[in-house]
């Protein structure tokens, strides 16, 4: 069946469609949408990151140990997975503004239980309904980045917005600390359900859709001609089919230990710091500030990297895949090395590398399964691949609860914790570099055709001919 051409008027001043904007508008309001989608991302962190924070003091009013923490701990991505799972066919058929909305507005409720009853009961529940709220936010967020902007061009902004990841640690990290150490550590849970509250009113008035939301809109509205786009399967995928393929695999696996890393750091980093360094409460909010730090340079310069050696035109299996088993070798060798070393200036300094690091994989890994499926199934494989590299959150907090509780000292548990993630990260960045390879992998699953050839002569003016390598993103899903 043929769609209907769309027509687009250029520059239209008053049109509220984005489709009908001058580009310089349309990209404008693409970058405003990505900063406020930007804060968002570093709420959510926030939200996670708070119970880390409040820790020790926390731990010791409701008398709860070591294994009882790293279980709440883990309480949250219980019902993160699962959300995403069942938020997948959805994110396919709503407006990214409603879901994003409705998750800002659960994430705000489920403060509530810790405001009225402070107690373990109250803190699973509240982390579980978090979890729900929280679990579907990165995929459907970067599903509603990637409709407003090129498919070339949409690789740093969603960086940006995933550096949130860090960002919010960083901005939000000391300020809670602070709270907690003047107000307590219920007020810091209450600020937090007050900022999702007014970013949620804020949303309502200025989110709107992007117009990119497949590959005949981006050359309807660029004004690319059908025969200058490369030709690219646009049947669907099985999602089997997509999930079992090696690059998709690896790719979520480096993901899967990155989460995990950075769990760990942010659910026992801060009582780390108090506990063995001897840091004091704020020192510590100040302390995790560091690594996230360090995270935030990371997420946006290694998808940056991305993003230029693909427009050299360098096959993603490089500019993506390596950069990304590369970043996992380098941050788990970090981590471990930290664990060996008995200067603790260094130890803190290879600290700050092999935590940062880790999050700055979940956005180039988010990339490479954009590959590996079409624009239509986009969201759902975004929701899917999410949900099993965020289970990471639900072993990391837990096992290092135990072992940090099993230790002869509190050192030593701590070291062992961060031996194991290091370990398996160190692990997993080597296996992504052999085995991820987009292009293979999106031969077998019929994602490539051959490229039709350019035109033999161009009207004046005209856009010069895009012929894509065979399986490189331009002949591939829009990431």
């Amino acid at each position: 069946m043929f769609e209907t051409p769309l027509t687009i008027t250029p520059g239209s001043a008053t049109s509220r469609d984005p489709r009908t904007w001058s580009r310089a508008k349309r990209n404008r309001y693409g970058w405003f949408m990505t900063f406020s989608l930007l804060f968002l991302m570093m709420l959510s962190w926030a939200d996670k990151a708070v119970l880390g924070i409040a820790a020790v003091p926390l731990m010791k009013e409701l008398g709860i140990t070591p294994e009882q923490f790293g279980l709440v701990g883990s309480a949250m991505f219980l019902t993160f997975g699962v959300a995403q799972l069942v938020a997948a066919p959805i994110a396919n058929r709503v407006s990214s503004k409603w879901i994003l909305l409705v998750l800002c507005l659960l994430w705000s409720v489920a403060q509530v239980p810790i405001l009225l009853f402070a107690s373990l009961p109250a803190l699973w529940a509240s982390r579980l309904l978090l979890g729900a709220g929280e679990g579907p936010l990165a995929p459907v967020l970067m599903h509603g980045i990637y409709k407003w902007f090129p498919e070339k061009k949409g690789a740093t902004p969603a960086a940006l917005a995933s550096s949130g990841v860090t960002l919010g640690i960083v901005a939000f990290a000391p300020v809670l600390a602070w709270v907690i150490g003047q107000f307590g550590w219920q007020t810091a849970f209450a600020v937090l359900a007050i900022v999702g509250l007014i970013w949620s009113v804020f949303w309502v008035i200025v989110g709107k859709e992007g117009p990119y939301t497949s590959r005949k809109a981006e050359q309807e509205i660029d004004g690319i001609a059908p025969k200058e786009a490369p030709v690219v399967a646009e049947a669907k995928v099985r999602y089997w089919r997509t999930i079992l393929s090696p690059s998709w695999i690896f790719a979520v696996l480096a993901s899967f230990f990155g989460y995990w890393t950075f769990t760990l750091a942010m659910s026992w980093g801060p009582a780390y710091f108090q506990n063995v360094l001897g840091f004091s409460g704020q020192q510590s909010g100040a302390m995790i500030a560091l690594p996230a730090a360090w995270g935030t340079i990371a997420t946006v310069g290694l998808s940056a990297l991305t993003q230029r050696l693909h427009l050299k035109g360098i096959p993603t299996r490089k500019a993506r895949g390596w950069v990304l088993g590369g970043a996992g070798t380098f941050a788990g060798a970090c981590l471990v090395a930290a664990t060996m070393t008995a200067s603790p200036v260094l130890s803190i300094v290879l600290m700050v590398f092999g935590f940062g690091t880790a999050p700055a994989l979940f956005a180039i890994t988010y990339l490479v399964v954009a590959e590996l499926t079409t624009i239509g199934q986009r969201g759902a494989n975004l929701s899917i691949a999410n949900a099993v590299l965020t289970t990471g959150g639900v072993f990391a907090p837990a096992v290092s609860g135990f072992l940090i509780g099993g230790a002869a000292t509190p050192a030593e548990g701590y070291r062992a914790a961060f031996a194991l993630a290091g370990g398996l990260l160190l692990t997993s960045g080597v296996l992504a570099l052999i085995f991820v390879n987009q292009q293979r992998d999106r031969r077998r699953l019929g994602l490539d055709t051959t490229a039709v050839p350019a035109a033999a002569s161009l009207p004046t003016g005209s856009a010069t001919p895009v012929v894509a390598e065979p399986g490189s993103l331009e002949a591939g899903t829009r990431a």
